[in-house]
């Protein structure tokens, strides 16, 4: 939970300056900086892309990249190392100097302004004088080594990168004291490098030696082998001299760097990656062509900086040019492996918060970490019965409360730049609002959350949260990283004004319209058999149909809560492939609650998708007789709201939704609901004055339309928090519902539930406990 608040309230524009503290377990920190100075000098300087940040923030895999394979390489442009990291499901993090400032995450467009602006390469002692003369006003760009990467990466809070070939102790080392900063910084850093060994003309033994010195784990990738296996040679998959440890897959690897993380020991990891073999070239060609090039530089008096670009472009010509696609491919096959690596690692990370909580033990039923994730439930896995299941999203969500200076007299935020805020973190998501609301109005456990999260740190997160909330998680489906590698936990943002009130919010939802699972869904119902269905509109339109299939299926109550304007509509989608929504008597939702924007947006969506030209839908209306009913609108709502068309929207809408409840705000509720022929309500005086219309043909089904305006119960003036408000009032109202309460005699009192989460800084508020007895009491 800090962490995800943490990266939240750091995140601004298109970078954010990185915490550089992040949570290990429930009492200690992961990825903790042992170089003070370091920290102090980066802190403020170092910025980090939004993609990287929050992928480090919702512990997605990560994978560092050195940007001086593109300033100073020579294998072109085509490397496609960020689409390889992306495509086995992680995020790459592009490592480099940019105008004086230390960049993690660089965008493509910036390394290409990197790479023509005359770049510097950046190792350890280069960082502070290419930031420092920026600081000066000397925008310099700077490509950093594997030493450069190193650090900033760390800094960041990244643990694996994926490089080409290593630096080492060149020959004759041991008298020119030519070796790498490479060495020296593994000594040091502690971040797990995977590389395919060193280059081949380096001292490679006396390279072995010095890292051993420096405290650096080298274990090289078995790939199949058995026995004792060599430290690969770069362009060879064989050096002749044995690693001092083997690794047989990516799982052990991320094992090894979750123990050194957990030891405290801060120097770095090598992982050697043999060249592919197809590409490789035989050792004792190497051997030959390495001799060769290293023998004409010393000829030639390249020494320094010089020997290694002149042994290079020898190697290239005696090779004739072999060597250059043997290059590109071991750094393409590093950067998979170290993705693998790094997903590997935020597996391990996910089971170690679960596990670290040792109160809360998480099974869900429908978790895939060993199974297949479609395969089918068995007959021995019914869930228990549940009064309420609520098929919806759960999220990580983030409440961000303008506090400008001018607040009284602009309350809204300024755009097109940054704007003080408080910021507050909490666990949200419409369905999982809606099932809380309604436990802790009832409290009762028999109400079940249907859910879909990912195997990453949110989604442990969350899981963990629903348990401590008292929630039964049985029916939370995690989605595992081996079938489902780009599944995202998902999250919701929430901008508001002075007052509390939203301006915009932003959510990335895309695990619910990406993912369908209707006969696992089906059974689900069917094993819960629940008294009403909540049905929310983050799922794809034909899953909202399949969920609301499947309850009408077995005999539950069906109720739509359409979230937001543009997920409102699909209820009312396009038809195509879908079965056809039911009609009155024989409807597919029961009850639905948008606001006035939601409801107009469904209406829009029934009439352009032509739910109005069915024939049926028209029976329904003919039977309201409602000509002429502008006059009795007026009565029963009021003239503005008649003027905006929302009881004329509301009725076109009763046929496929017999019961609609518009949340108008501060304006209070509007409730509308064919009254079936022979209900009592059509006889009582007391309701007479809310009977917008009655049957005046022959209809065997309709009797009457009833309408009323419900006014808001309470001017509220503290609002604390807007988020879960209308998902409170839902909860609470179903709540009831399932109790066998009337609407009428529940809609106050789930608007009490929505005042009281107005007042809450949570989402949901903890005191909707109070209503228990009132919703029995409103049960007829």
């Amino acid at each position: 939970m800090r962490l995800l608040h943490q990266s939240w309230l750091l995140a601004r524009g298109r970078y954010s300056h990185i915490a550089h503290k992040r949570l290990f377990s429930s009492s200690r920190k992961l990825n903790q900086v042992s170089n003070q100075s370091q920290l102090a000098a980066l802190r403020g300087t170092l910025k980090v892309s939004e993609e990287v940040t929050d992928a480090l923030a919702t512990n997605k895999p990560v994978v560092a990249l050195e940007s001086t394979i593109y300033t100073h390489g020579a294998l072109g442009n085509d490397l496609d190392l960020e689409d390889i990291v992306r495509r086995n499901g992680g995020v790459p993090a592009v490592v480099g100097i940019l105008g004086g400032v230390p960049t993690v995450g660089l965008l493509p467009d910036e390394v290409t302004r990197m790479v023509e602006g005359s770049p510097k390469k950046v190792s350890r002692r280069d960082i502070a004088y290419l930031v420092g003369m920026g600081l000066a006003g000397n925008k310099i760009h700077g490509g950093t080594t594997i030493a450069g990467t190193m650090i900033l990466a760390r800094l960041a809070g990244i643990r694996v990168f994926g490089t080409g070939g290593l630096g080492g102790v060149h020959r004759g080392g041991h008298e020119s004291f030519d070796i790498s900063a490479d060495l020296t910084e593994l000594g040091r850093t502690r971040m797990a490098v995977i590389s395919s060994g060193c280059k081949g003309f380096l001292d490679i033994p006396r390279t072995l030696e010095y890292l051993e010195t420096q405290g650096v784990l080298v274990s090289t990738f078995a790939d199949g082998r058995t026995g004792a296996v060599d430290f690969p040679a770069f362009w060879a998959r064989e050096s002749g001299t044995k690693s001092p440890s083997i690794v047989h897959d990516e799982e052990q690897a991320a094992s090894i760097i979750l123990a050194q993380e957990r030891l405290g020991i801060e120097s770095g990891l090598l992982f050697a990656n043999p060249i592919p073999e197809e590409f490789s070239i035989p050792r004792s060609e190497m051997d030959a062509i390495i001799e060769q090039a290293v023998n004409e530089s010393t000829q030639q008096g390249a020494l320094g900086n010089e020997n290694t670009p002149f042994i290079l472009n020898r190697i290239r010509a005696l090779t004739q040019g072999r060597s250059v696609p043997a290059n590109k491919a071991l750094v393409q096959a590093n950067v998979e492996r170290a993705t693998k690596i790094a997903t590997a690692l935020s597996r391990l990370i996910a089971g170690e918060a679960l596990s670290s909580n040792k109160s809360v033990k998480i099974q869900p039923s429908f978790s895939t970490k060993n199974t297949p994730i479609d395969k089918p439930i068995k007959e021995t896995d019914v869930i228990s019965e549940a009064d309420i299941l609520v098929a919806g999203s759960v999220a990580v969500d983030l409440s961000c409360d303008y506090v400008g200076e001018d607040s009284l007299d602009h309350p809204a935020p300024h755009l097109h730049t940054s704007n003080p805020a408080h910021i507050g973190q909490s666990i949200g998501g419409v369905g999982r609002n809606v099932a809380l609301a309604a436990q802790r109005a009832m409290q009762s456990p028999k109400v079940r959350l249907c859910s879909m999260i990912g195997d990453d740190l949110a989604g442990s997160t969350i899981l963990s949260s629903l348990h401590t909330s008292g929630m039964d998680t049985s029916c939370i489906r995690q989605l595992s990283r081996e079938h489902y590698p780009s599944s995202r936990t998902a999250q919701y943002v929430a901008v508001n004004d002075a007052n509390k009130n939203l301006i915009l919010g932003m959510a990335d939802m895309g695990i619910f319209a990406t993912h369908s699972f209707p006969e696992h869904w089906n059974s689900t119902i069917r094993s819960s058999k629940p008294k009403w269905l909540v049905v929310d509109g983050n799922w794809a339109d034909r899953d909202v149909r399949a969920w609301i299939r499947a309850g009408k299926d077995n005999d539950a109550q069906v109720a739509f809560e359409p979230v937001s304007k543009e997920k409102s509509s699909r209820l009312f989608c396009n038809e195509k492939d879908l079965e056809s929504l039911g009609v009155f008597p024989k409807p597919s939702v029961d009850l639905a609650t948008p606001n006035q924007y939601e409801l107009a947006a469904m209406h829009a969506a029934a009439q352009r998708h032509e739910y109005f030209d069915n024939q049926r839908w028209w029976e329904i209306i003919d039977a309201f007789g409602m000509r002429g009913a502008r006059d009795r609108f007026i009565k029963l709502t009021s003239a503005d709201m008649t003027d905006d068309g929302i009881p004329q929207q509301v009725i076109q809408l009763l046929p496929y939704i017999p019961t609609i409840i518009t949340k108008m705000g501060s304006g209070g509720a509007l409730m509308a609901t064919i009254l079936k022929r022979g209900d009592p309500r059509l006889l009582d005086p007391a309701y007479e004055k809310f009977i917008l219309s009655r049957c005046l043909n022959d209809h065997p089904d309709v009797g009457g339309v009833y309408m009323r305006l419900f006014p808001a119960i309470e001017e509220v003036e503290n609002i604390v928090s807007v988020n879960g408000v209308g998902d409170t009032f839902l909860g609470v109202l179903i709540a009831g519902l399932a109790q066998g309460g009337r609407t009428e005699n529940i809609l106050n009192i789930a608007q009490k539930g929505a005042v009281l989460t107005l007042r809450s800084p949570q989402s949901v508020s903890e005191d909707l406990g109070i209503l228990r007895d009132e919703l029995k009491a409103a049960v007829v």
